[in-house]
């Protein structure tokens, strides 16, 4: 059973930077594609970026070019988020997932594992 942890988030004012790291145990990480994703208060959980198993091919939401950028670390079976100029409507619970499929995929039905999500709060 594949576990996924989040950490790296918290609060920061508009402008400013975070890294949210996600390490994966019980599986084989180079086995999955991964991705993040989000959910805003009140709102549904949104796409922001996946990541090919082999970190070759990326994928970002629109809100997300330019922005954010994921990695992969797997020799520490770890994924990144480097998000840069946040704003405060990237305020939201910001979840990593583990996909079977070989290309980055924006649908979430397409993961079967999720993380617990780690918080993050843009002030203005």
């Amino acid at each position: 059973q594949v576990q996924l942890v989040e950490s790296g988030g918290g609060l920061v004012q508009a402008g400013g930077s975070l890294r949210l790291a996600c390490v994966a145990s019980g599986g084989t990480f180079t086995t999955y594609g991964m991705g993040w994703f989000r959910q805003a208060p009140g709102k549904e959980r949104e796409f922001v970026a996946a990541i090919a198993r082999n970190g070759g091919l990326r994928s970002y939401a629109n809100s997300a070019t330019g922005r954010f950028t994921i990695s992969r670390d797997n020799a520490k079976n770890t994924l990144s988020l480097q998000m840069n100029s946040l704003k405060t409507e990237d305020t939201a619970v910001y979840y990593c997932a583990g996909t079977f499929g070989s290309a980055p995929t924006a649908r979430s039905q397409d993961y079967a594992y999720w993380g617990q999500g780690t918080q993050v709060t843009v002030s203005s």
